[in-house]
């Protein structure tokens, strides 16, 4: 299935042994990301264990963005009920998974979010709540920063771009000036503010078909910006390129540029990204209580391989720790350049 194998140049940060390697199929056709893994030896991709339980609580959300692979919105109704939310926490308090990652949609819109962070950090886990900020500041969700700062939840709020037309054309008007708002509220509670214990993670997605920038670099213009600009501070950012799933891979058919946006994340596949994706440390939980590998697989309803548990009542980490993981072209999205994922870039 493999043409040609090139080592571009050696002594490359991003890769792994010093290097980085383009991959290209028979006559210019898209390779396959099981071949890419197989080329580098990467294949197949198994899982490391559970650090992250991932749970997705809905679709409902009070944004349209023009990148969310979750097609989430103001008109979805996919919505976890208490049983699955009572699920999860039975999984996390018979496990020890050490952190539980919440998202969604908005995941804050679910009626449940709340006792679903308060006994998860009760149970002495991390909690990471994935926010899209203009939440804190709509009507019945007002009191939310200090809910999440008295339960000192982790909050990873995508914010797109320092500059507010960028952020405005990919998340909708007004979006990034609510979001600065809702910053400062949090900085005002001590997120984001040296030795307060409050995390605050920003997270970049680039405006378009093309991938995030170096995430140190970005990193330090984005804390320059912010505080220059706004008065704004953060602990740290995340760069994730935007997956081609849902939305954003309607925005690609529809601008023709499918094609080559997944010949650009192949030809920047790295291996030393293959080694480190999220899905080797995370299981992911669907607002139905099915099982996937990542969120990403997930969203195109790819479960967790045939023969393991598949929904949360079922759950055995045992089984699921070192299990074999689900891939398609898609995960080229994930090894790209320095890689991404949900925790950021995967290597310097």
């Amino acid at each position: 299935m493999i043409a040609e194998l090139t080592l571009l140049r050696q002594g490359s940060p991003l890769a792994e042994p010093a290097r980085q390697v383009q991959l290209l199929s028979p006559r210019g056709g898209q390779l396959g990301f099981d071949a890419a893994l197989a080329a580098c030896g990467r294949a197949p991709l198994h899982a490391t264990g559970i650090q992250v339980l991932q749970i997705n609580v809905g679709k409902l959300c009070n944004q349209t963005c023009r990148h969310c692979h979750v097609d989430a919105g103001p008109d979805r109704r996919e919505m976890m009920d208490r049983d699955t939310v009572e699920a999860c926490l039975g999984v996390i308090g018979r496990t020890d998974v050490p952190t539980v990652d919440i998202t969604g949609g908005a995941p804050e819109m679910n009626p449940h979010f709340r006792r679903l962070v308060s006994e998860a950090r009760r149970l002495g886990r991390q909690v990471i709540d994935r926010c899209n900020l203009t939440i804190l500041l709509a009507p019945g969700f007002r009191d939310l920063p200090e809910f999440l700062a008295e339960h000192n939840v982790e909050i990873v709020a995508s914010l797109p771009c320092y500059l507010p037309e960028n952020t405005n054309a990919q998340r909708g008007d007004g979006v990034f000036e609510r979001s600065i708002d809702a910053l400062r509220r949090l900085n005002e509670l001590g997120y984001g503010r040296p030795d307060s214990g409050l995390v605050l993670t920003l997270v970049y997605n680039p405006v378009g078909p093309s991938l995030p920038p170096p995430q140190a670099g970005l990193e330090a213009a984005y804390r320059r910006e912010l505080l220059a600009r706004y008065g704004v501070v953060f602990n740290r950012l995340f760069t994730i390129t935007n997956m081609p799933i849902s939305r954003f891979l309607d925005d690609l058919v529809r601008t023709g540029q499918h094609e080559l946006y997944m010949q650009k994340l192949i030809d920047a596949f790295n291996p030393a990204a293959a080694a480190g994706v999220m899905c080797r440390t995370t299981i992911s939980v669907g607002w139905d209580g099915r099982l996937y590998d990542c969120d990403f697989n997930q969203m195109l309803d790819l479960g967790v391989a045939a023969g393991l548990p598949q929904t949360i009542w079922d759950f055995d980490a045992a089984s699921l720790a070192g299990r074999l993981i689900v891939v398609g072209q898609h995960c080229f999205g994930c090894t790209a350049g320095a890689g991404s994922g949900c925790q950021g870039a995967i290597v310097e």
